[in-house]
């Protein structure tokens, strides 16, 4: 790691047979990202150090210093306190780092992110495997902005990936989904929500105290069927672009997806045979 960083000269070890420029020096005058700066080794995280307060370093192997303008980025998916004071990360090294901390929640956090994120995968990796997909069905975009993602982006790209391998292409029913996200669709996102259910309806003239159904006047309709109409003209005039309609009704995307596939759901002529 330490040659990673800082590279070697020809000779400095076993296997170096040629001189190499390390990522530090690679990124002179520009940014270097350190990924999991929490997985560093603490003998390398003192030689970090050194270089941050200095811009200062050495190639393995080499007594010549060697001086760069670099900005540095880290990132790590743990606490740096917590390893701070379990002493895998040196006090001094996360002090010099924690200039201008920002903090990326958790995509469980972020309502609208999985399936703006999802569809982006969707498109790169259908690029790449040279198919043809229509985007998410509403069942499958509801199951996925209503699952946690515990392995974050990550696992969102896992999701994506064997979704587009494992199919020729088309829209994405929810039941493309892995089970513990397709379970999360209305119905479940199995063949199950087809089933005849029973249901007991309790009309306005059977609530007592209430107004007769046959006076009710024609101008009044279940608040339900008007947010419908509104949300579903709203998407018609955009075009069909959910997330713009959101915009203008000032709700979420996800919130649409949720509603609409509720409503198709309901929609869908049951099985009787």
């Amino acid at each position: 790691m330490e040659s990673e960083l800082f590279g070697h000269v020809r000779g400095a070890f076993t296997g170096a047979t040629s001189d190499r420029v390390g990522a530090v020096e690679a990124a002179d005058g520009g940014t270097l990202f350190l990924d999991e700066i929490g997985e560093m080794k603490l003998d390398l995280q003192v030689k970090l150090l050194r270089f941050l307060q200095s811009q200062e370093f050495m190639r393995v192997g080499e007594s010549k210093i060697r001086n760069v303008s670099t900005r540095i980025v880290c990132a790590t998916n743990r606490d740096p306190q917590l390893e701070v004071r379990e002493g895998r990360l040196r006090e001094d090294l996360y002090y010099r780092l924690h200039v201008v901390p920002v903090s990326v929640p958790p995509l469980r956090t972020r309502e609208d992110d999985p399936l703006i994120l999802a569809e982006h995968f969707l498109r790169e990796y259908a690029k790449e495997e040279r198919k043809e997909f229509d985007g998410f069905a509403r069942d499958a975009a509801a199951a996925i902005v209503s699952y946690d993602w515990p392995g974050n982006v990550r696992e969102l790209q896992n999701v994506v990936r064997n979704m587009v391998v494992m199919n020729s292409g088309g829209e994405i029913p929810a039941t493309m989904l892995p089970p513990q996200i397709a379970s999360l669709a209305p119905g479940g996102g199995s063949l199950e929500s087809a089933a005849p259910q029973m249901s007991s309806t309790l009309h306005p003239a059977d609530t007592p105290g209430a107004m007769p159904a046959a006076n009710v006047p024609d101008d009044i309709r279940p608040l339900e069927d008007m947010e419908r109409d509104a949300i579903e003209h709203a998407i018609e005039l955009c075009d069909g672009n959910v997330r713009m309609a959101a915009t203008y009704l000032e709700v979420s995307p996800a919130t649409l997806y949720r509603k609409r596939a509720k409503w198709h759901e309901t929609d869908a002529p049951a099985d009787l045979g």
